[in-house]
Parts: C-alpha cells; sequence; structure tokens
C-alpha cells in the first residue's frame, strides 16, 4: 500500500488543482448542510485498484463522508457492479468525486492489463515487471496498481539499480554492437559454464 504521508501530498496537489479558488457551479447550486447518497458503479469488466485510495481522498476532504467498499482491491467486477456507497455532505462529495474516480479508473485499468499480462505467462518461469514510465507524480500508486494486477515492481528511481539502455551506450560513445554483445556473453556464459549471468532483467521495449 502507499503510505499515508505521501498519499495526502498527492491528493492537496491535485485537488488545489481541480479547485482552483474554488467550486464555483457546487457553491451556487447545492445548499449548505445538504447530506447525499450514492453508489459507484463498474463501467467495464475488470480488477479492481483504488479503493483505499478513493477512501483517502474524501477523508482528506471531510472526514464525515462514509465511503463504504464492496469490492476490494485486486478482486474482479463486471460491467453494472456496484463496488461502494458513499454517503455524507453533498458539495464535499462533489468535489471529491472525479479525483477519487479519476485515480481509481486509472488504477484498475493497470491492474487490468497488468492482470492480462501475467494470464498470458501463466505455469512458465516469467515474471511480469513494470518500468518508470509512469504518470509523473503517480508513480506509488501506479506502480501499487501494477502489484494489484499480479506484476512486479521494478526500479522505484534511478538510484535502485543500474539498467543499460541504447541511449546510455550512445551518449557513453560506445560502439552500438556493445549491449548485443553483452547478451551473447551472457547467454554463452549460462550454458556453458553454468554460472548465472551477471543481468538480472532484460527489457524488452
Amino acid at each position: 500500500m502507499v503510505d499515508l504521508f505521501s498519499l495526502n501530498k498527492l491528493i492537496k496537489t491535485a485537488l488545489e488543482e481541480d479547485l482552483g479558488m474554488g467550486d464555483i457551479t457546487t457553491n451556487s447550486t447545492v445548499p449548505r448542510g445538504k447530506r447525499i447518497s450514492g453508489n459507484f458503479i463498474a463501467k467495464a469488466p475488470g480488477v479492481l485498484c483504488g479503493m483505499d485510495i478513493a477512501k483517502a481522498v474524501f477523508a482528506y476532504i471531510d472526514e464525515g463522508i462514509t465511503l463504504t467498499s464492496i469490492f476490494e482491491d485486486g478482486q474482479s467486477v463486471a460491467a453494472g457492479d456496484i463496488i461502494a456507497t458513499i454517503e455524507g455532505n453533498a458539495a464535499n462529495v462533489l468535489i471529491g468525486e472525479r479525483l477519487a474516480l479519476n485515480l481509481m479508473q486509472r488504477m484498475s485499468g493497470i491492474a487490468t492489463n497488468t492482470f492480462k499480462s501475467v494470464a498470458k505467462v501463466q505455469g512458465t518461469a516469467a515474471k511480469i515487471l513494470d518500468t518508470r514510465k509512469t504518470t509523473p507524480g503517480l508513480r506509488l500508486l501506479e506502480k501499487y496498481a501494477v502489484r494489484t494486477g499480479g506484476g512486479y515492481n521494478h526500479r522505484f528511481s534511478l538510484s535502485d539499480g543500474v539498467l543499460i539502455k541504447d541511449n546510455h551506450i550512445k551518449a557513453a560513445g560506445l560502439p552500438t554492437t556493445f549491449l548485443n554483445l553483452f547478451t551473447l556473453l551472457c547467454v554463452d556464459e549460462t550454458r556453458i559454464t553454468g554460472t548465472v549471468c551477471p543481468a538480472r532483467f532484460f527489457l524488452l521495449d
């Protein structure tokens, strides 16, 4: 799961972006103090992800809002399933709904696609790993979604490990055959001597 401090920083930034100077439509149309209730309904089948994130969004805005989950992260849902119910101050629910839905939709999409990829290699020794090609500011959430879909996280940042790609080879002035040669050496070393190849992962890009 994502740590609360990092999550609240993300929520604060996202709400500031979305609210601007305030929700002028809600403020001018919805009576103060009015309470509402509603349902979160899945529009397509998939793997749910982001339920706790949505709860954190509404709790950040108004701790009096109650979001009750019917499905939890990692569970499969069908189109039309009610995945959660919500009740609380109408204005505050409306303020948080778009952010909560945006995050849940994106995370559920990632979890669903990861689940499909994992299913394709089921029965083999292969593992599905993610990359750093994430949405700026959403890396922790998107990598959590990969784990929810059954995948594995690779590097969270550039400091987590060496990954030599063609752009490094070109920038360093190395011959373009360097990576192909390194790959062949790894294969030959493993096949001939039985020793473990020094490269733990290969990026298929």
